[in-house]
């Protein structure tokens, strides 16, 4: 299978001790592909699955046309090209509901195309994002000057209430300083 021949692969490399690897030959996409999926598995729980191999920003889960049921594979993209090499390697062979997982990266990925106006089908103009999570801007009103320092903030992120607090300690600081300055 092919999930036995990519172990193989990997295993040899590491025996050989060879510093090139054959993912390097995917290092320009951010894709994998997963086959083997439950046909039960929704866009969530496969996002769920890979990422914690890292920030998932886009999937692509077929789906029958006339049922809508899900075909069984799927398209998702890493917010870095690191995170395939970590799921390709740790989730192919893995078992999901039964079913055994095939992950693989993928080289040249084509985005699905999208219904115009027209309602024909056409070519995507832009990169789909349908993963990437919302970001929250740190806060209330800013001036000019402060709007390059804001950064943003996962809202899933587990230092977040911290984070926020720190920031705030931090402007209350330079005012002060500011105010002790201007007498």
């Amino acid at each position: 299978s092919v999930v036995r021949e990519i172990n193989k692969i990997n295993e040899r490399e590491l025996e050989l001790g060879i510093s090139g690897s054959w993912h390097d030959e995917y290092k320009d996409s951010a894709y994998v592909f997963i086959g083997g999926l439950h046909f039960d598995l929704t866009e969530g729980d496969v996002i769920t699955i890979f990422s914690q191999y890292g920030e998932v920003m886009d999937v692509n889960l077929p789906r029958d046309k006339t049922t809508g049921k899900t075909r069984g594979f799927a398209f998702l993209m890493y917010e870095d090209q690191r995170s395939t090499v970590l799921a390709v390697d740790n989730l192919n062979g893995a078992n999901v509901l039964g079913k055994t997982l095939r992950v693989d990266h993928v080289k040249n990925y084509k985005q699905p195309k999208v219904k115009g106006e027209d309602g024909e089908w056409e070519e995507a103009e832009e990169q789909s994002f349908n993963a990437r999570p919302e970001v929250i801007m740190d806060g209330g009103p800013a001036s000019d000057s402060d709007a390059s320092s804001v950064i943003s903030i996962d809202p899933e992120d587990p230092m977040r209430d911290y984070i926020l607090a720190q920031r705030k300690e931090e402007k209350a600081l330079k005012k002060s300083k500011k105010s002790k300055k201007s007498k």
